[in-house]
Order: structure tokens, then sequence, then C-alpha cells
């Protein structure tokens, strides 16, 4: 009975051992010095190399090979960060261009509101409500204007019609005055006629 124990307990031990061994295995099978980040590589020599006492006994080649790889790495981030910065020097050539049409844009705009806001009266540039003020003070000027030259006509008219009423009351009277002198006149002369016949008769 014992020795079924001891047996199967150096199975699961085997079985344990070979398991981590291949696991162990697959993962340093996934490491390599001739692909992957730089990382990977430092870890495949870490992994790879052997053993001195407190130290790691690496393979020249492998460090050359390492050092190659970094400096094509360093190389190509360099030529990226060039890219980089010129690509951020062109970004900002254009934001000052943007910038500067901006800013044309809003001078513009703000031309075109000034203009719009203000206007120009015999040579004097004026803002829209004193524009407007003049305008209307002119109008109520002119309208003030018109009233009064109403009212002076009406006034005037009825003057005038006053004095031709008075004018045809005073000719009515000249008349009446007249065809009355008239009258005593040829009364006068009829009675002076008379007068000159019973003369004539006497004698």
């Amino acid at each position: 009975m014992n020795s079924l124990k001891k047996i199967l307990l150096l199975l699961f031990i085997a079985s344990y051992a070979t398991i981590n061994a291949q696991s162990t295995s697959e993962d340093d099978d996934q490491l390599s010095l001739d692909n992957g980040t730089i990382d990977n590589q430092f870890e495949y020599v870490i992994k790879r190399s052997n053993n001195y006492q407190d130290y790691k006994v690496v393979k020249e080649t492998w460090l050359y090979k390492l050092k190659a790889h970094t400096l094509d790495s360093l190389k190509s981030i360099h030529s990226e960060l060039e890219t980089a910065e010129g690509t951020i020097s062109n970004q900002n050539s254009e934001i000052a261009s943007l910038k500067s049409s901006l800013k044309n844009s809003e001078e513009a705009l703000n031309k075109t509101t000034n203009e719009k806001n203000n206007m120009e009266l015999f040579g004097l540039q004026m803002t829209k409500p004193s524009y407007n003020a003049l305008m209307w003070s002119i109008i109520a000027i002119l309208l003030g204007l018109l009233l009064l030259f109403v009212y002076k006509f009406k006034n005037s008219n009825a003057v005038t019609r006053e004095a031709k009423k008075n004018l045809s009351e005073t000719e009515e009277e000249f008349e009446e005055h007249r065809r009355t002198a008239l009258e005593r006149e040829q009364k006068v002369r009829r009675q002076l006629q008379d007068e000159l016949n019973k003369q004539k008769g006497i004698n």
C-alpha cells in the first residue's frame, strides 16, 4: 500500500515537472533574438544565457546582434521623430496661415459691420442710430413746416375770403349808393326841368 502511494506520488511529481518544463519551453519558444520587441530580445538573451555564480554568461554574437537591433530601433525611432517634427512644423505653418486668414476675415467682417452700422452723409461718417435720428429730425422739421404752411395758407385763405366778402359788400353798398345818388340826381333834374318849364310857361 505504501509502495502504491509512493508510485502515485512519483508519477504526480514527474507529470508536474513535465508540464512545467513544457510551459517554460513554450515561453522560451515565443522569445527570439531575430524578431519581436527589444524587450523580448533582452528576455531571450537573459533566459538563454548561462549562469555562473551571480553572473550571466552571454554569447558575444548575441550581444552584437542585440546592439545592432537596438541601434536599428533607435534609428527608426529617430526617423519617426524627425518625421513627426516635420509634420508638427507643417501643421504649425498651416495653423499660422489659418490664424492669419482668420485675422483677415475678422478684420473684413469688422469693416463690413462698421460700414453696415455707419452711414455717410455729406462726407461725414455717422453711426446708424445718429443717422436715423438726424433723418427723423429732418422729417419732423419738414412736417412741422408743412403744417405751418397749411395753417398759414388756410389762415390766408380765410382772410382772403373775408376780404372778398367785405369787398363784395362794399361794392354792393357802393352800387346801392350810386343807384340812390343817380335816382336823386334824376329826381333833381326832373324838378329842375319842371321849374324851368314853369318859368317858361309864366313868361
